[in-house]
């Protein structure tokens, strides 16, 4: 049986996000937070990971029989984030907090419905996907959280 404590991990900070997004601003939206990036934008960031999760499964499909999604470069993601900064910080600051909100609803719920096959034919594709959607959040909402203390 594959190891499925990621499906309560995601949902904790899944929740701690909806409730963040549900309590924030506009002011607080538009708060500048470290390199150029705002409390919306970082919401964006999120959301665009959350998204990539839920096309990669999407492309490997349900029997994951489609082409299996590859592993992520560590060196891709600066230059991946970097291009998608002025996205991120070009959308309305209400649309990317719902965004995230719901990328983070659509990504939980595809990781958490995988087959124990398909989780294993992930492990041996090289973890192409991070099951634990919670990690990603939490640096971003604490983050978050700070910004807005300061």
């Amino acid at each position: 049986m594959a190891d499925r404590s990621f499906v309560a991990d995601n949902e904790k900070e899944r929740r701690r996000l909806s409730a963040l997004v549900g309590r924030l601003s506009d002011q607080d939206l538009g708060r500048p937070m470290n390199g150029g990036w705002t409390v919306a934008s970082v919401l964006a960031h999120l959301a665009f990971w959350d998204e990539r999760v839920v096309v990669l499964l999407d492309q490997w499909g349900a029997d994951g029989r489609g082409p299996a999604p590859r592993p992520n470069a560590e060196a891709d993601v600066d230059w991946v984030n970097d291009a998608g900064k002025p996205l991120c910080l070009a959308l309305p600051p209400r649309v990317a907090a719902n965004l995230a909100v719901k990328a983070a609803e659509a990504a939980d719920g595809r990781l958490a419905g995988l087959s124990d096959g398909l989780l294993a034919a992930l492990a041996a594709a090289g973890g192409p996907i991070r099951l634990s959607r919670a990690d990603h959040r939490r640096e971003h909402l604490d983050q978050i959280e700070s910004a807005l203390r300061a």
